[in-house]
């Protein structure tokens, strides 16, 4: 499976898979209540789809971003 890093996760926020990953990666998150919690980047404030379902009840959500962060050391997206 392929997975867009331009796909947008949290919708309410404009917030891509790249863009997750991004700040995960930065930061050093490990768990979805730090990511939630911090205020560098807002996301899953508003609708809440993104932490659960996926806005488009696919599975395509944060917790999914942070899982594939944490099980590959070496992600990395594509320039924009």
């Amino acid at each position: 499976m392929t997975i867009d890093p331009d796909r947008l996760i949290c919708y309410c926020n404009h917030l891509t898979i790249a863009d997750i990953a991004e700040l995960i990666e930065k930061e050093g998150f490990t768990t979805l209540e730090e990511l939630l919690a911090q205020d560098i980047c807002p996301m899953g404030d508003k609708c809440e789809a993104c932490r659960d379902e996926g806005y488009e009840n696919d599975g395509f959500n944060i917790p999914m971003v942070l899982s594939l962060v944490k099980s590959n050391k070496d992600l990395t997206w594509p320039k924009r």
